[in-house]
């Protein structure tokens, strides 16, 4: 296994290196605009090198541990969402097309993976979330080095319980994604000199929907503490777009009311911001390790006070008042999101 993820670490790194310096026809820049953080153009294709990184490791997986990462229906999956959104970012497609798109594969996974006993109601929340959980990862996929902490904070979690609770598939599997996240991470953090664009954030966004939606049904960690371990993501992007829906703003535009943009452009600059954000991804997933061994009425505890917790950072967020952050050269922004 050790061998496994050094291969994928150098897999990874070694692409997002090329790709990082790459000038071709084959190079896809995200140019700054107004709603950017960055100030530079920059590459956006490094979710090529981490989705070629997973490929080697799922590869190397199955050859030395006789291990996959899900089977086929989900490797399917993942190469449909990676083509459209590459075609997305190459040349910019509309968004009923790839919202079209992410319901049908989705479906499709449902359909291979979900319980026997899962009836018409559960399926149906369970595909909106996923699909959720594919846009709110491109959506916050806008800060030097975020996407990629999370992935690797989120993923190595539940690397952890998946090995506690003696599932070694999912533990595998969920390490593989690290190591992956990892070797993009040397080329993302501030000041990022390649993002992951819609290929890497859209996939992360699936796998980590399925992560959460396998770990609740192998009995590994309950759903709503699975939702605590990405909560980081999930409770930004979710009240951004209830707030944008309630102020009768058009939520489907770009813009930068993330907390997490407002952070940077306060003042705070990419690093403290993102470095921030790691240790509150941190705070929720030894929480989340911790809920594991409480019995329910201890878990919904935790929730509560993380619930608290939320409000009271938001609270703090909109009263910070903070001198704006002067002009640098390199900062990454999801300048095509499409929220």
């Amino acid at each position: 296994m050790f061998l496994v993820l050094i291969v994928t670490i150098a897999i990874s790194g070694s692409l997002s290196l090329l790709l990082s310096q790459a000038r071709g026809p084959w190079t896809i820049l995200d140019h700054p605009n107004e709603r950017s953080l960055h100030t530079q153009p920059i590459p956006r294709t490094g979710g090529i090198a981490i989705l070629l990184g997973i490929a080697t490791g799922a590869v190397c997986l199955q050859f030395w541990t006789d291990h996959d990462m899900g089977g086929w229906p989900l490797y399917a999956a993942v190469v449909v969402l990676a083509l459209i959104a590459l075609s997305d970012d190459r040349h910019t497609l509309g968004a009923g097309l790839r919202l079209l798109v992410q319901i049908g594969v989705v479906a499709f996974l449902l359909f291979h993976y979900r319980p026997t006993n899962m009836g018409l109601l559960p399926m149906l929340i369970t595909l909106l979330c996923l699909v959720w959980m594919i846009n709110l990862y491109n959506f916050m996929d806008g800060m030097d080095g975020f996407a990629a902490g999370m992935a690797i904070i989120g993923f190595g979690t539940y690397a952890l319980l998946g090995w506690l609770a003696g599932q070694h598939e999912l533990a595998q599997g969920c390490a593989v994604l690290v190591a992956a996240c990892a070797g993009f991470l040397l080329f993302n953090f501030p000041p990022a000199r390649l993002f992951m664009g819609d290929v890497g954030s859209t996939v992360l966004g699936l796998l980590a929907g399925m992560v959460i939606l396998k770990g609740h049904l192998e009995g590994i960690l309950p759903f709503w503490l699975g939702i605590l371990v990405f909560s980081a993501f999930i409770v930004d992007a979710s009240v951004t777009l209830a707030r944008r829906i309630l102020l009768r703003e058009p939520f489907w535009k770009p813009h930068k009311s993330h907390y997490y943009q407002r952070l940077v452009e306060s003042g705070w600059g990419h690093r403290r911001t993102v470095l921030a954000e790691y240790t509150l991804m941190l705070a929720c997933s030894v929480s989340a390790l911790f809920a594991t061994s409480l019995p329910a009425p201890g878990q919904w505890l935790i929730l509560c006070l993380w619930a608290v917790a939320y409000v009271a950072l938001i609270y703090l967020v909109n009263a910070t008042k903070l001198k704006p952050a002067p002009a640098q050269g390199s900062k990454e922004d999801k300048s095509n999101n499409r929220e």
